[in-house]
């Protein structure tokens, strides 16, 4: 079978394709023929080197990928034959997903209905989960003024939406017209650039004053002009990442002296409770099958092209989800 092969750490042309052989499953696991694979940040990282960690103590070459969708082609051993040809939604190991064929553990396999395709489901799957989080940690009701950092991301777009049902007025920043343009389209209440130098004069002039509720996935400057926008005495801030590489400095004393509240999260904890993250991902898949969440695949691209995807998320160029389509 073709897979995306990472014989070194290094930048995005060091992913090249390559034939390996078909993976078999073991007990426990299934062969799952892969329709589309999801590309993350973080294996963006694990390529260049700098969260070698996050391959658990894997030798290279190794074949990165974690969330896939696609048809059930076999069973280990002792499995439940009736799964052959189910569609599903499934994560590896951690490895193994941007191939033709994946292995993964059978208890982490989503039955898929027939009212979502492969590639919307895969758009949806972790990151959907890490926004219906997010809405309940924040404790978000209707009224509230929301504002989501880098909105038009796989998780904000995803967000916006949730949040929208909520009954809250989100600002969804982003940066250049083609992401702004694309969070109207997801009916985000006001849009802001946060490349211009008065985007918090603006953001507050949209909403007629403070932020109740801020969604933080990049820290650092913009994280901390956000900050500053929160409602004096019951202002909260979610923070579930630092992508622009500095994590948001916010002192006891600030929170004290205001009244607001800092909140750390990790969609990891969410995918340490089993049945919880099941129960959140069956929650979008089915608003999208309703029609009342639209997945948003940004971008696809054959396995051949792995490496442009990967530089694509780097220049933070992508909107919504990234998918190699095997």
């Amino acid at each position: 079978m073709r897979a995306v092969v990472l014989p070194e750490f290094g930048p995005p042309d060091r992913l090249r394709v390559a034939d390996v052989p078909t993976p078999r499953p073991a007990a426990g696991e299934v062969a799952v023929r892969v329709a589309a694979v999801g590309v993350q940040f973080l294996e963006t990282q694990v390529r260049a080197g700098t969260m070698r960690g996050a391959l658990g103590g894997a030798p290279l070459p190794v074949i990165l990928g974690k969330e896939v969708a696609g048809l059930v082609a076999e069973v280990g051993p002792g499995g439940d034959t009736a799964l052959i040809g189910a569609r599903v939604l499934a994560s590896t190991t951690g490895l193994g997903g941007y191939a033709e064929t994946a292995v993964v553990p059978a208890a982490t396999l989503v039955p898929l209905a027939d009212g979502i395709g492969l590639p919307e489901a895969v758009a949806l799957y972790r990151y959907g989960v890490t926004a219906q989080g997010l809405v309940r940690v924040a404790r978000v009701s209707a009224g509230d003024r929301v504002l989501v950092l880098a909105a038009a991301g796989a998780v904000g777009t995803v967000l916006v939406q949730l949040l929208k049902r909520a009954g809250a007025t989100v600002v969804a920043a982003a940066r250049g017209e083609h992401k702004l343009s694309l969070l109207g389209r997801l009916r985000a209440d006001h849009v802001v650039d946060y490349t211009l130098p008065d985007w918090t004069a603006r953001a507050r002039d949209a909403v007629g004053g403070s932020i109740d509720v801020v969604f933080d996935h990049v820290g650092g400057a913009l994280g901390r002009a956000s900050f500053e926008l929160l409602t004096p005495g019951s202002g909260r801030q979610i923070v579930f990442g630092f992508s622009s590489g500095t994590p948001l400095e916010v002192g006891p004393m600030e929170l004290a002296g205001r009244g607001l509240t800092l909140t750390g999260f990790s969609a990891g904890l969410i995918w340490g409770r089993p049945a919880l993250a099941r129960t959140l991902v069956n929650e979008v898949l089915e608003l999208a099958a309703a029609g009342h969440l639209t997945p948003v695949i940004g971008q696809s691209f054959p396995l051949e092209r792995a490496a442009d995807a990967h530089a694509a998320i780097e220049a933070r160029g992508t909107v919504g989800k990234t998918l190699l389509i095997p």
